[in-house]
């Protein structure tokens, strides 16, 4: 892999030299001759320098296309060319939090099957709380969780970002109403997650800005899975708060309508965890092919 293409890829998504230069355990002064090597090779700029600000050129937008294309390549070599040295039998037992076994994982372990069909995968469905348990119980080597309790037996590593959005039927009254605020939260009638969801605790941090608490809003009732809130959502004048990736087809198929609350954004991450210091080569061509499959470093 051509070094300069990495320092390149870098600085374009972080438009700062500086953090460039953190992230590679680099010097500026070698970033900067690593762009300019660039620059003098393609001849033409690749960023726009006002001060301390950066921003890429047309020239350097189309480098980037190309830069995300090759690395996708490398990501495809590296582990088409692991799954042929490491381990190809045995069993790889995963865990995944809800919505994320529901509607994230299902074409990624389509295309690893594709890939190695000699590896048995089992998957354990259940609540953050749960999988975190399962792995530190050893039931399973690696899970896909929605929040990270931070606990110190376990790595959390990055995988996906996410939205939580405040959703209900689309004949409810509340669509036609222009701006949520504050008090009508308080006034809606919600349906939650049960305990132990990472998702009831992304909710419960983000209305903290709005000194709101959970005992303070109506929950009508407590489900265990998107689904199940989805389905009573469409029978009911309820509003519940959902990943944006459980919701697309609903989106489309106008059942249910997204209700834009003012200053509320609620984002989040999707974190892989294995326990501290324990990897094994199963897991590893798994991590491998989920950075692959998204596009992803991890």
């Amino acid at each position: 892999m051509d070094f300069r293409l990495k320092v390149f890829f870098t600085v374009a998504n972080r438009l700062s030299f500086t953090k460039a230069a953190t992230e590679l355990f680099i010097t500026q002064p070698a970033i900067s001759k690593h762009i300019q090597e660039l620059e003098e090779q393609y001849k033409i700029k690749l960023f726009d320098r006002n001060g301390s600000k950066i921003l890429l050129t047309k020239a350097g937008e189309l480098l980037l296309k190309h830069t995300k294309n090759i690395f996708e390549i490398y990501r495809e070599i590296d582990f088409d060319l692991s799954a042929l040295i490491n381990q190809q039998q045995g069993t790889l037992r995963l865990g995944a939090s809800t919505t994320i076994s529901q509607y994230i994982i299902p074409p990624l372990l389509a295309r690893f099957h594709q890939k190695l069909q000699d590896i048995k995968v089992t998957l354990l469905n259940g609540n953050t709380e749960q999988i975190e348990s399962a792995l530190l119980n050893k039931e399973i080597e690696i899970g896909i969780v929605e929040g990270q309790s931070k606990n110190q037996s376990i790595k959390y590593t990055k995988f996906l970002k996410d939205e939580l959005v405040l959703v209900c039927n689309s004949k409810n009254p509340l669509v036609s109403k222009e701006e949520i605020t504050k008090e009508d939260l308080k006034n809606m009638r919600f349906l939650m997650r049960e305990q132990g969801s990472g998702t009831l605790e992304v909710i419960e941090y983000a209305l903290r800005p709005f000194e709101i608490k959970l005992s303070q809003l109506t929950i009508e009732m407590q489900l265990g899975s998107t689904e199940s809130i989805k389905s009573y959502l469409m029978n009911s004048d309820c509003v519940a708060f959902i990943s944006i990736h459980a919701i697309n087809n609903e989106l489309k198929n106008n059942e249910l309508t997204i209700i834009d609350v003012k200053n509320l954004m609620i984002e989040r991450f999707f974190y892989i965890i294995t326990l501290q210091g324990k990897t094994d080569s199963l897991s590893e061509l798994f991590i491998k092919n989920i950075a692959s499959y998204y596009n992803l470093k991890l």
